[in-house]
């Protein structure tokens, strides 16, 4: 058994590679949330590691104008690693060896991401599709890349083409050295519930680590998800939305309207700086939504805080809201 103290472990939870990782929860990447500044506040708060947002290969080739937003990261955040996009392995590859001299801990390949603009062009869940080409990418990367390669699937692409258990072993006989394992199919999205006992069957077949996904929403959630499928961590991603104290054990419903203001501020003025005062506060409106929950005095009450242009007057609302939240 790993010994606690608080929320510190005195061993690792798993190895990433060589790399250990001093904790159970970490925070999923999910693209449009997980940027810098965000990874910063749930870094802090106990997530263990820290998974960029997607890099789209694609974008890497044709030095899309935001692409350098995705790319920088701190120490603090450590260990790091890219999650790359794409459904050609000659460029993902291409695009692991630009990542790599930017000195991340480990890459991560999308095998899983569902929206439909990324499924069209054959990457993400499309991918599961193609469980050959899936191997290819992974034994590219392995036998090219000198820091652990890792990725990230969902069950299959619907109910009838479940293949986990194929794509998991060819993952991790490529070479890989963590699977995680999103417990939807790309048909499902985010819709019905996620499939623990199918994330606890590729546990069962797995050698490398396995990090599940889907359905933990609090803290309670996060320990009957890890004894029920046996995972080495799972990992949390829209219930840590508005919400990055779960990976602190702490429950919503606990924390202080202080508190809920503090890491709010710090959000809000992380984003400001990163992105500049326009485009910072554009970017952070979707977390406000969260942050405030279901305390929002009215639609009405909303619409004029989300359409507030300075960010003094926007932190001003949200303030007189949370500090009359019941």
């Amino acid at each position: 058994m790993t010994a606690l103290i608080g929320r510190k472990l005195l061993q690792p939870a798993f190895n990433l590679g060589s790399i250990p990782i001093m904790g159970r929860v970490i925070l999923a990447p999910m693209d449009g949330y997980t940027d810098h500044p965000f990874r910063l506040i749930c870094r802090r708060l106990g997530s263990a590691c820290t998974y960029s947002e997607f890099i789209n290969a694609m974008d890497m080739e044709t030095h899309h104008p935001y692409i350098g937003e995705r790319l920088y990261f701190l120490a603090e955040e450590r260990p790091f690693g890219y999650q790359i996009l794409d459904n050609d392995p000659d460029r993902i590859l291409r695009t692991a060896l630009k990542l790599r001299d930017l000195n991340p801990d480990f890459l991560d390949v999308n095998l899983g991401c569902c929206s439909r603009s990324v499924c069209s062009r054959g990457a993400g869940a499309s991918l599961l599709l193609e469980p050959q080409k899936i191997t290819r990418i992974i034994e590219l990367l392995v036998q090219n890349i000198d820091i652990p390669i890792t990725a990230k699937i969902r069950l299959g692409w619907n109910d009838d083409k479940r293949n986990y258990l194929e794509i998991s072993k060819r993952v991790e006989e490529a070479g890989a050295s963590v699977l995680a394992v999103h417990g939807r199919t790309r048909i499902q999205a985010y819709s019905g519930e996620a499939d623990w006992d199918a994330i606890a069957e590729v546990k069962q077949i797995m050698r490398i680590p396995v990090i599940g996904n889907g359905d933990v929403r609090t803290p309670a959630d996060i320990n009957r998800f890890l004894d029920f499928t046996g995972c080495e961590a799972v990992m949390i991603g829209r219930a840590s939305i508005g919400n990055p104290w779960i990976f602190a054990s702490k429950d919503r419903g606990d924390i202080t309207k202080q508190v809920t203001y503090q890491t709010l501020l710090e959000h809000l003025q992380a984003s400001l700086e990163y992105y500049g005062t326009e485009r910072g506060l554009m970017l952070f409106r979707k977390h406000s939504v969260e942050y405030l929950q279901n305390n929002w005095p009215s639609a009405e009450t909303r619409r004029d805080v989300l359409t507030t242009s300075n960010p003094e007057d926007f932190l001003e609302k949200i303030k007189q809201i949370i500090f009359k939240m019941s």
